[in-house]
């Protein structure tokens, strides 16, 4: 099987390659094509994915492409990482909004949707090559904002499912604290891409949740950013980006107070690349765990394995919610438990949730339709709109004035700026 990445210079990459190495019995891989505009740093991820695969005894060739149809020309699966303007844009992405007394996130909130009006028409432009050269392919994206981008490919009709490494990683750090192993573990995960709750954690079928809690809410707390009283009167475990949320104005102080994420992420970048041009390196750096996507090659691998190989096995993915969650649209993107096999992903069956979570949820979800309406259509009006009915912004005068910002620093990625 081919698998094409369309990012493939990204410093991940080499996340991706030791997962395929440590997991080749599962993803009968023959050939990994790198596909990015960078030839500099192709060249250098790809000779350090070579050393990595040629270490594993693993038989998989590595090809480099600046050309999206030729890269991923009979691919059998396409996995889209792709940063759409940088670090830089990121920078601002988080940076802007802090200006303005908002959350500044790359994912979330005002950052979130200027990622999303940058993302989208590209993506969507790649999706028709991968159409054209690759019909029969998945596209497995696990580029951010992954719910939007996924609604984007899903609306167009591309055989699309959305990745995200939260859930993974809830599952193999609740294993660790519970001394088992993660096949045994099971989550209650429910809701949107980066707005997520563990409402249950099984253990071989029974329910550990409250014994999680009562045991480690104050090391769960601090892995995720809330305090632990937070966690215990809950009752369930909150993802990480929920403190955006949970405590706006702490986190809004907090990242005033210290370089931005994307500044501290070049710094690792810049130092990973170095690795990777060294001749002898060959494994995986212990760098590369603090750039963040851990366990998305496990993610990656089962979710593409189980598509080609028709597994029917359950995993956490972004999907159509089609009734999953009724107070919702079923054309909405949701992150759920699901079925995969060669026909997709099909979410199980979601118990009622609660209205703490139900709100946000539905709030969550108005934005993404209009965030996505202005990212495939444009126009300031809808940029406004997107902002005022995200719960992190929500003020008529802010959103008007962050919206005429976002456009203005993102004027190079926006052709419909300048009308």
């Amino acid at each position: 099987m081919k698998l094409a990445v369309v990012g493939g210079g990204s410093t991940y990459t080499p996340e991706l390659i030791d997962g395929f190495a440590r997991l080749r019995g599962e993803l009968p891989l023959t050939e990994v094509a790198l596909v990015d505009p960078d030839e500099g740093r192709l060249a250098l991820i790809a000779g350090m994915s070579r050393r990595m695969l040629a270490r594993a005894g693993h038989p998989a060739r590595v090809t480099t492409w600046t050309d999206v149809a030729a890269g991923v020309a009979g691919a059998g699966a396409v996995l889209l990482q792709l940063r759409v303007g940088g670090q830089a844009a990121r920078n601002v992405d988080e940076t802007l909004p802090l200006e303005c007394g908002c959350v500044g996130q790359e994912t979330t909130g005002a950052g979130g949707l200027a990622k999303a009006l940058r993302t989208v028409p590209v993506v969507l432009d790649i999706a028709a090559r991968v159409r054209e050269h690759a019909p029969d392919a998945w596209i497995v994206d696990f580029t951010n904002p992954v719910g939007i981008v996924t609604k984007a490919l899903l609306d167009e009709g591309h055989r699309a499912i959305g990745l995200c490494n939260v859930a993974i990683g809830f599952q193999r750090r609740f294993a660790q604290r519970l001394g088992v192993d993660p096949a045994r573990i099971s989550l209650g995960h429910v809701g949107l891409n980066h707005l997520t709750w563990e409402r249950s954690v099984l253990l071989d079928g029974e329910e550990v949740l409250p014994r999680l809690i009562e045991e480690h809410a104050d090391g769960i707390a601090g892995e995720i950013g809330l305090p632990a009283w937070v966690v215990r009167e809950l009752g369930v475990v909150p993802s990480y980006y929920l403190r955006f949320f949970y405590e706006h104005d702490a986190v809004v102080a907090e990242q005033k107070a210290k370089p931005s994420r994307a500044a501290e992420v070049k710094a690792m970048e810049d130092a990973l690349l170095e690795i990777y041009a060294d001749p002898a390196a060959d494994t995986k750096p212990e760098l590369l765990n603090k750039r963040g996507g851990a366990y998305y090659s496990e993610a990656a691998v089962a979710l593409i394995a189980s598509l080609a190989g028709d597994r029917g096995d359950v995993q956490v993915v972004n999907t159509r919610n089609g009734g999953t969650l009724p107070f919702l649209d079923d054309d909405a993107v949701i992150e759920v438990p699901a079925v995969v096999g060669a026909h997709g992903a099909t979410p199980l069956p979601v118990a009622p949730v609660e209205p703490l979570f139900r709100g946000l949820i539905g709030n969550v979800s108005a934005y993404e339709e209009l965030a996505l309406a202005a990212a495939r259509h444009g126009g300031a009006a809808r940029v406004r709109d997107a902002l005022l009915a995200h719960p992190l912004i929500g003020q008529a005068t802010l959103s008007a004035g962050l919206a005429d910002r976002l456009i203005a620093a993102n004027r190079a990625f926006l052709p419909w700026a300048d009308r």
